[in-house]
């Protein structure tokens, strides 16, 4: 039989998971090291969805100007 309760992470053991719930965040290294992680994706994220909406933005401008 499986068993599905949630397991607590022990000082020292290895992450198993990178998901912010499974993470020992009272670890220093770990903390910074996935702080910064996510504060990378969350950037390049951002970036990548501005430079996705200006596509679209420029596209429909160009498509008002040729309808005109």
């Amino acid at each position: 039989m499986i068993d599905l309760k949630w397991k607590t992470m022990i000082p020292g053991e290895t992450v198993q998971s990178m998901l912010p719930q499974d993470i020992p965040w009272w670890m220093a290294d770990h903390f910074v090291f996935f702080s910064v992680l996510y504060l990378v994706l969350a950037t390049i994220g951002i970036g990548v969805g501005a430079v996705v909406f200006q596509s679209i933005s420029d596209t429909m401008a160009e498509n008002r100007k040729l309808a005109e």
